[in-house]
């Protein structure tokens, strides 16, 4: 299955939007990824020379596997075959300084290799998705955990907010935001991002 864009959705839980020091939203946050920021579970994380920090952030991602355009919200897991666990690696100091000129910050959170998604599962072999505990730790020290009840827009607000003004492709992925406790990744880390029922994805981190 293809995956032609990674729709990404900032600030969904609250102790993470406490920590950015930033404000709840009224409605999901989104922004893109490419699909070439995609690695596997084992593959390499790489941080460009001169970048500044970069940070993990664990997440659930959902993965369309029937297409739709304004999808209402009971009918929203119909269109998601598989979940994954997703790290959404950004290049923090280079976010925080698009943000403070009023800028996009795509390039923060889309260069190769920023988006690492273990092996999906389907979702029938999934638990209840609003009750799903994730955890990340870096060289074996615990770093994020939370569950999906902490959401501010659970998953089918999400499906049918994105589809209301882009449609959904077969292959999509929706990375459904991270709790609290992101921090920095180094040169010769070792990341691993777990959530209840998707198994593990661990990732070394390399300079460039």
């Amino acid at each position: 299955m293809r995956c032609g864009k990674i729709v990404c959705v900032g600030q969904n839980y609250r102790e993470h939007i406490r920590e950015m020091r930033s404000e709840e939203p009224v409605e999901p946050v989104l922004f893109l990824k490419p699909s070439t920021a995609l690695i596997g579970d084992g593959e390499d994380i790489v941080i460009p020379q001169g970048i500044g920090t970069v940070h993990h952030e664990v997440e659930l991602a959902l993965i369309v596997g029937r297409p739709g355009k304004g999808i209402a919200e009971d009918e929203a897991l119909s269109h998601i075959t598989h979940a994954a666990v997703f790290n959404d690696v950004t290049a923090r100091d280079m976010q925080t300084a698009a943000r403070r000129a009023g800028l996009p910050w795509a390039l923060a959170k889309g260069m190769d290799t920023f988006a690492p998604l273990g092996e999906p599962v389907p979702l029938r072999e999934v638990g209840d998705l609003g009750s799903l505990r994730l955890e990340l730790s870096v060289n074996g020290e615990l770093r994020q955990r939370g569950s999906t009840e902490q959401m501010i827009f659970p998953p089918q607000r999400l499906i049918a907010h994105i589809s209301r003004f882009m449609t959904l492709e077969e292959g999509d992925i929706i990375a459904t935001g991270t709790p609290s406790g992101v921090g920095p990744l180094l040169p010769g880390d070792l990341v691993q991002a777990t959530i209840d029922g998707l198994g593990r994805l661990t990732n070394p981190v390399r300079g460039d």
